[in-house]
């Protein structure tokens, strides 16, 4: 399973994404689920994949490749003219791989789906965020639904509801993913460290703070220990549930 976000402020676009690729007790690997294209000046692309990995793997290695054949008639992410653009060729390129899987006599189509969020800025263009899924359609980030997840979900979308603000800064937006990441963690084993994350800056053009954040980081130790503390401080200062039969 997997678990990533991206959040779109203000400010510019915050991607973050889980390295855990498979949760067998004895079988436990990592890989990274992001991938970042630019074009200093011109373009910054971002991708996060959660699904089958064979597929993610696949359709990433597809838009690498189309990166450096400019002669080719295909279209590549470092020239198609616009984010919209972007987002229809990469959900092609995904339906490209899961139709191959198909045509190849691979059965049980579901397992080689994956779902995807592409994010970034063209020049020309304002920075956009969509979420494309395994049948090739997209749908685009608005005031209304300002952030995507894909993975494994619920468990860290509630603090992502009550707390996000696009006013919020990138600083204070790493705190709320960390928090949002934290719990889905604790919540299921097929969610794990380390997490990739990529700060978008609007109009920069130019990839913006990249890391990685592992399990024993101090600072994301920090906020795991103070945001289970504070939850528990919350609990007990809500008044007591009373009956007169209790």
């Amino acid at each position: 399973m997997t678990y990533c976000v991206g959040l779109m402020l203000d400010r510019g676009l915050v991607f973050m994404s889980d390295t855990r690729t498979n949760a067998g007790l004895d079988n436990i690997s990592t890989f990274r689920k992001m991938s970042v294209w630019a074009e200093p000046g011109e373009r910054v692309i971002t991708l996060l994949s959660s699904g089958n990995l064979a597929t993610t793997q696949a359709v990433v290695s597809l838009l690498e490749e189309r990166t450096k054949s400019p002669g080719d008639r295909t279209p590549s992410v470092l020239a198609v003219p616009s984010m919209f653009q972007a987002a229809r060729l990469v959900a092609d390129t995904l339906r490209e791989v899961i139709c191959k899987h198909r045509e190849e006599g691979q059965q049980a189509d579901g397992a080689f789906k994956a779902t995807l969020i592409l994010g970034g800025q063209i020049a020309g263009g304002p920075p956009r965020l969509f979420l494309i899924y395994p049948e090739g359609n997209f749908i685009e980030a608005s005031a209304d639904t300002p952030f995507f997840q894909i993975g494994e979900t619920k468990y860290g979308r509630p603090i992502l509801v009550r707390a996000y603000d696009p006013r919020m800064s990138f600083a204070s937006a790493m705190k709320l993913l960390l928090v949002s990441f934290d719990s889905t963690l604790k919540a299921n084993l097929t969610v794990g460290a380390p997490f990739d994350f990529h700060l978008y800056e609007t109009g920069t053009l130019s990839v913006g703070v990249q890391g990685r954040i592992e399990l024993d980081d101090p600072y994301f130790q920090q906020i795991a220990n103070d945001w289970g503390n504070a939850l528990k401080d919350a609990l007990h200062s809500l008044p007591d549930f009373e009956r007169a039969d209790m």
